[in-house]
């Protein structure tokens, strides 16, 4: 329908009749019903459903001369909304959305009024954008959103498969929904992937998980290591979502038998955000998995990531070196890839030629030459690193020692005269020189060439809002050797709203360094076994990851528990009786 011009001199009853938005009978009608019963002329309109929302705001904004938007879930982050305290919101009638850097979108009833926008501006600290909403509109999402249950799993179940839509042309590379129009413009799938990506960087998760089940989706974040569910939008949705992420991923929507990888650029929060996205597919359907790569949140400093002194100096003095090769071990996700970066971020400068070799690249350093690995047209590890050895480099930073060749290869880069920093998923710093051997590398080049190895861990920190004392089960106080302190107070975290009810919030890192000194190199010479190596640094004083592990626990900044969990498979490796713990959850590399 062709929209007529607005006139403000006239009522608004009479303009959506002339409009032809309702019929004269509706008007009267509505007139009718607001002598009994008060309130606005649109609010009857409304109630005798002669107009939807949606028409009756379009011309009160026109009417006005400001925006309007009918509120949907989607479109109001719920900690923006919660800014205000409930009382005053709902006695100036208004409701936060969503916050752009310093200015504020809030849906008002009275979008006009200066002194509630002042109000608002002293209440915020920020900007004040008004949109206009109706009165009823407002009112139904304030309950939702500003009450102390506020759900937002109950308001993503309540959008209809019907509402589901999604432009399979819409641009790639378009950034973050900031503007209004876009915004209301918008289908539900768009706003709920915008929702969940605000809220997993806001809950500070690493990777975000899509799931298909037969009743509906699963949102899951993983936060310190551990998956979480968070949204459960319903089953009809799942192949909308999908196609939506896969759009702004660069993918292929029209795929779905084979695994897809795909790379987004956003800012939100006024943050620089990548996030890496790789789909499966499963007899359910496809599962999609964002990994959130955040630079605001990621920390080079050895000493921050939890690197004790002694250990950091020893880090520094191996990476300083001229030439040789320093390997970081531990499982998947133990942090290993940040504490390259970290040593990469010493050594970068205008002087040196720093090149690096990576599955896939994570973050960009400056004064860095990153490579990606690319399989699909053949470069590979090994032929990259060939390759870049003719490219004068001064440091070499190798994503990951997966075979021979590639081992070999950093080996003869190492003995050639260059720095050359890798990582292996072994569980140890011992278990690092049998693997290289177990792949095929002879002693005298191990002992020749190697440095040093780093065996690293993520333990789960205290919640410091909801520490508190108990007392360990015995059990575990006898797996570590600790029955004499069975009386002894120990700290832990009850579990709090701000660690979403975990008792943990945030992660350290647990170290253990192993320099090859000659006595070293002369015993992995000779091609003795890892008890050999591990008897030798028993007598030099060396203290393993389980027993840096529990410094954590007597410091009140981890609980046995955890470090139990974390250290499981490296206790077990040197004849740990117990198996204490867990299987070690994977945590974000």
């Amino acid at each position: 329908m062709t929209s007529l011009a607005t006139d403000n001199t006239m009522r608004l009853g009479d303009q959506l009749v002339r409009d032809g938005l309702i019929t004269q009978e509706q008007l009267t009608d509505a007139l009718s019903r607001q002598k009994t019963s008060g309130g606005r002329i649109g609010a009857a309109l409304l109630d005798i459903g002669a107009i939807s929302s949606a028409a009756l705001v379009q011309t009160l904004a026109q009417k006005l001369g400001v925006k309007g938007c009918v509120l949907r879930h989607g479109l109001i982050d719920p900690e923006v909304a919660r800014c205000i305290p409930k009382e005053e919101a709902e006695q100036l009638k208004v409701l936060p959305l969503f916050r752009v850097r310093h200015e504020m979108t809030v849906a008002m009833v009275e979008p006009q009024s200066l002194p509630v926008q002042d109000r608002l501006r002293k209440l915020t600290g920020c900007s004040i954008r008004p949109v206009l909403v109706v009165e009823e509109n407002l009112a139904e999402y304030q309950r939702k959103y500003l009450s102390a249950d506020a759900n937002v799993d109950s308001f993503l179940a309540s959008i209809e498969e019907s509402d589901v839509h999604i432009s399979e042309t819409e641009a790639i590379d378009e950034g973050p929904v900031t503007d209004l129009d876009k915004m209301v413009e918008g289908s539900p799938v768009i706003n709920l992937i915008n929702l969940a990506i605000l809220t997993a960087l806001r809950a500070g998760a690493s990777d975000i998980h899509i799931e298909p089940d037969r009743d509906a989706t699963y949102i899951r974040y993983r936060i310190d290591g551990q998956l979480r569910e968070m949204l459960r939008p319903p089953r009809g949705m799942h192949a909308a979502i999908v196609s939506r992420v896969k759009v702004i991923g660069r993918m292929d929507i029209a795929e779905k038998r084979l695994p897809q990888e795909g790379r987004v650029h956003l800012v939100a929060d006024g943050r620089e955000i990548d996030l890496r996205v790789s789909s499966m597919p499963t007899i359910l359907g496809e599962k999609i998995v964002l990994r959130i790569l955040d630079k605001a949140n990621l920390s080079f400093d050895l000493k921050s990531l939890g690197v004790q002194d002694r250990d950091r100096r020893a880090i520094e003095a191996m990476i300083h070196s001229p030439y040789g090769l320093l390997l970081v071990t531990g499982p998947t996700g133990s942090g290993k890839t940040t504490t390259l970066y970290s040593a990469l971020d010493l050594l970068r400068n205008e002087a040196t030629n720093i090149v690096t070799i990576e599955d896939p690249v994570e973050y960009q350093l400056p004064l860095v030459n990153q490579i990606q690995v690319n399989e699909r047209v053949g470069l590979t590890f090994v032929r990259a690193l060939r390759s870049v050895l003719r490219q004068d480099p001064d440091v070499l930073m190798v994503g990951e020692i997966r075979d021979e060749s590639t081992a070999r290869v950093a080996v003869q880069a190492a003995l050639t005269g260059h720095m050359v920093l890798s990582t292996l998923h072994t569980n140890d710093c011992p278990g690092g020189v049998m693997r290289l051997l177990d792949m095929g590398i002879e002693p005298y080049l191990i002992a020749s060439s190697v440095l040093g190895f780093v065996a690293q861990r993520l333990a789960r920190t205290i919640c410091p809002s909801c520490k508190s004392s108990y007392y360990p089960p015995s059990n575990l106080l006898s797996s570590v050797g600790w029955e004499h302190r069975a009386n002894e107070l120990f700290q832990k975290g009850e579990g709090c709203r701000e660690c979403n009810h975990t008792g943990f919030r945030g992660r350290i890192g647990i170290y253990e360094v192993m320099i090859l000194d000659a006595e070293l190199k002369r015993i992995i010479h000779s091609e003795a076994s890892e008890i050999k190596i591990r008897a030798y640094l028993a007598q030099t004083g060396w203290r393993t990851l389980r027993e840096k592990a529990l410094d954590l626990v007597d410091a009140g900044e981890s609980t046995l528990e955890e470090v139990l969990r974390v250290t499981r498979s490296e206790a077990l490796d040197v004849g740990d009786p117990t198996g204490a713990g867990s299987d070690e959850a994977p945590l974000c590399s």
